[in-house]
């Protein structure tokens, strides 16, 4: 597939309605649904959502309404998965299952709160960061009517999608009944680590080219190590690690489906999938690689050559213009 083009976003035609907008988060309402109906996940579903709620209201919400950015959301998110590992060490049965599906969360979101707390500490926050600006692009027909009102909905999207599908890890996690440790959930904790290890490696390449660069005077394209083989290896294995957790949890999930109705169970299995699928959706298409490609293009010279030569989200071989892959 050709490298995405970085024109700014389609308008909606004016017969779309905002409710388009918001499609992702109303078909993950029947997820927190079954979440509820299923009385081995209730308790948990009710203090996620609580959690969750006054996590994004006090920490980007109300930034969000008075400075008209929306970045803070980058603090709340990570430390609410943070707030669902807590909860699957407090709610959950202590066996080893639990504590890799515990240790996910709090490892994943304590490195990346971490590192929005610093952006923070430094003022990075004081201007819009560039996903948010390009959100704007896409909001022209599908505005709520109020530029505050359409910050603190997108900000609540991602907390919505805290109590939703990036949630059922940790809900099969509490809702586990003598929970083991099989093999496939040691294969996908494999996976997790590995993947780890490699967004970390991505990143710490990337810094240290930029330091080069900067050193140097010259704004250049990253394709230093990984970045040679995916423009964006560091979402790549973002991806990764939420698909490794789908992996450690389907033992559990086989089990729920034993254990409670088969609505809940489906359901769960939807939202599990979901864990995946909507992770690469936000880290292509929503925050992700699209909107940072359509500022990289215009702040780097080399950039749609390295487009040309380098996929853009799966690692692969580095090729000529005319052989070109997503």
């Amino acid at each position: 597939m050709a490298p995405p083009s970085q024109e700014a976003p389609v308008a909606d035609t004016p017969s779309q309605r905002p409710i388009k907008r918001f499609s992702a988060s109303i078909v993950s309402v029947p997820i927190f649904v079954a979440m509820l109906v299923d009385e081995t996940t209730r308790t948990f579903a009710i203090v996620n959502a609580v959690a969750q709620l006054t996590l994004f209201l006090v920490v980007a919400c109300l930034p969000a309404w008075r400075t008209l950015r929306m970045s803070y959301v980058d603090i709340a998110w990570p430390w609410g998965l943070t707030v669902l590992g807590v909860q699957v060490l407090v709610l959950g049965e202590l066996s080893p299952f639990t504590a890799v599906i515990a240790c996910f969360y709090l490892v994943v979101g304590g490195r990346m709160g971490l590192a929005a707390l610093t952006l923070w500490r430094a003022g990075e926050f004081d201007k819009e960061l560039p996903r948010y600006r390009f959100q704007r692009l896409r909001w022209k027909r599908t505005s709520l009517g109020s530029e505050r009102v359409d910050l603190v909905a997108e900000v609540l999207v991602q907390g919505w999608a805290n109590c939703t599908v990036l949630a059922v890890p940790a809900a099969l996690a509490v809702s586990a009944d003598k929970p083991a440790f099989s093999a496939v959930t040691a294969a996908g904790f494999v996976l997790w680590a590995c993947a780890w290890a490699l967004e970390s490696t991505a990143d710490m390449q990337k810094l240290r080219f930029g330091a080069a660069s900067a050193k140097a005077g010259v704004k250049r394209s990253c394709d230093a190590g990984l970045w040679k083989y995916s423009r964006h290896p560091n979402y790549f294995f973002q991806w990764l690690q939420w698909t490794a957790v789908v992996v450690m949890c389907l033992p559990e999930l086989v089990d729920h489906f034993g254990r409670t109705n088969l609505y809940s169970a489906a359901l769960l299995a939807f939202g599990l999938v979901g864990c995946s699928v909507s992770m690469y959706w936000c880290l292509v298409s929503y925050t992700g690689a699209i909107p940072a490609e359509y500022y990289s293009v215009q702040k780097r010279p080399d950039y749609r050559d390295y487009q040309a030569r380098t996929n853009m989200f799966f690692p692969g071989p580095a090729r000529t213009p005319s052989r070109t892959a997503r």
